[in-house]
């Protein structure tokens, strides 16, 4: 699936302006970090071990896309993600986040997620279907986006970038520390 994927978007590179690179992550307030997207590739420990914790009650969802160099968001997304939840986030968040991006832009945008499993229920797909009509990328779409790839998308770059352990939530804020 991962050479399917790479040899559709080399013969459409055109289209790279053109997708919107979406994801998320949990933060916690007591710095319990969501492992649940993270993997291990190696040559040399194929069986490596890797503590993981799991989402706790005082957890925050935080959603980015990036389209054509752009970033929006991040948005704390409310509750646990479920299918419904991320429905919600879909029709009444994102065209709010996408405000910003070109109209020319968001009426030829692909729209690419992972597969997650709030991704991919029924309503979710049906409505991502009817929104970008031969435009989706991830499971069950027009492209699919290959399982637990390494060639992760560039706003999952920008989550490891964070150390997830030090993400402070307060409100309806969230603040990144960092070392000056």
């Amino acid at each position: 699936m991962r050479l399917e994927f790479c040899h559709w978007l080399h013969t459409n590179r055109q289209l790279l302006p053109l997708i919107l690179f979406t994801d998320e992550a949990a933060f916690t307030r007591n710095g319990i970090k969501n492992t649940r997207n993270s993997h291990r590739w190696s040559h040399d420990n194929p069986h490596c071990i890797v503590d993981t914790n799991y989402q706790s009650r005082f957890s925050i969802n935080v959603w980015c896309g990036m389209i054509d160099g752009m970033l929006t968001g991040p948005l704390i997304l409310d509750d646990r993600m479920t299918g419904q939840n991320y429905l919600d986030f879909l029709q009444n968040g994102l065209p709010e986040q996408l405000q910003d991006v070109p109209l020319t832009t968001r009426t030829a945008m692909y729209f690419q997620h992972d597969g997650a499993p709030c991704h991919y229920t029924r309503l979710v797909m049906q409505h991502l279907n009817d929104t970008f009509p031969n435009r989706g990328i991830g499971i069950g779409s027009t492209m699919n986006w290959p399982p637990r790839s390494p060639d992760q998308t560039p706003v999952r770059f920008l989550f490891m970038g964070l150390d997830e352990g030090r993400v402070k939530c307060t409100e309806e804020k969230w603040i990144h520390e960092t070392n000056c």
